[in-house]
């Protein structure tokens, strides 16, 4: 391989790509935000009941993260001071929601997180937000940024990179283009009990984790229900404990009633992953 330098027979010496610079950058500046978390379970019996319906019917999969995203941006409509951010003295809040999704794609031979920006999601179906991340998760680019026009990023020096990433935290247009909400879903890969405690600079981050069974009394009886595990993380100079934990209460009861879902139609056309 080019650029790699052999030290010793027992390891391998290889250069940090500007991929994996621009993460921690941008991971560094998260740990700046003083930040609160969350730790819950969603009951997604339902949903994942429909979805589950659904593939049968028609051999698509839909997306699990498309649903909490739609699901999150309606929450959001019920909390619009939660989506904005500080600019200096002033606190900036954003009329659209824009939800920032971190999608895993390969690039150059490693595995790299990319958010794509969900823009207007208050307005859009859950089948747009399904087919706008598989979209991107498509996508065969070998460049940070080629999904979202912002691959110039890759040629701030390194040296100045923490500070480009604490500027654009404060830029109205970048803000409004990625969001300052975002959704991390890396921890469905996972099966059982598992939270994240995300590295995050959004004012509102959703860490979804792993599915558990749990048993829940339904009209006197014990059933096995489907929880999903989340971690709500929130930019505690902005939001509090109290309205965050209604914000949190909101969410959960929306995932459970599957009611983003109903607008699916039996006519989709069929395809698989």
């Amino acid at each position: 391989m080019e650029n790699l330098r052999v030290v010793n027979s027992s390891y391998r010496s290889l250069p940090t790509s500007a991929n994996r610079r621009m993460v921690a950058a941008s991971s560094a500046v998260g740990r700046e935000k003083n930040t609160i978390h969350m730790l819950t379970e969603a009951d997604i019996s339902a949903p994942r009941r429909v979805l589950a319906e659904h593939l049968a019917k028609t051999g698509e999969r839909l997306s699990l993260t498309a649903y909490v995203v739609a699901c999150l941006a309606r929450t959001l409509e019920d909390f619009p001071e939660f989506n904005a951010f500080r600019r200096g003295r002033r606190t900036v809040i954003l009329e659209d929601v824009t939800i920032s999704v971190l999608v895993e794609r390969e690039m150059g031979g490693e595995s790299v997180p990319e958010p794509m920006g969900v823009q207007h999601a208050q307005r859009k179906s859950y089948r747009e937000i399904h087919e706008e991340i598989r979209q991107v998760q498509a996508r065969q680019d070998e460049r940070m940024g080629a999904v979202t026009g912002t691959s110039w990023v890759r040629l701030v020096p390194k040296v100045l990179m923490r500070s480009f990433m604490r500027l654009a935290s404060q830029s109205i247009s970048m803000q409004r283009r990625f969001g300052v909400v975002a959704v991390t879903a890396v921890g469905m890969f996972a099966s059982g009990s598992l939270w994240l405690l995300p590295l995050t600079s959004a004012t509102v981050t959703v860490a979804v984790g792993g599915i558990a069974p749990r048993p829940v009394l339904v009209e006197g009886r014990l059933e096995e229900r489907e929880h999903l595990c989340l971690t709500l993380s929130f930019n505690h100079d902005l939001i509090d404990g109290a309205p965050a934990a209604r914000f949190v209460s909101r969410l959960n009861e929306l995932l459970a009633s599957a009611r983003v879902l109903q607008e699916l139609s039996a006519s989709s056309p069929a395809h698989t992953d």
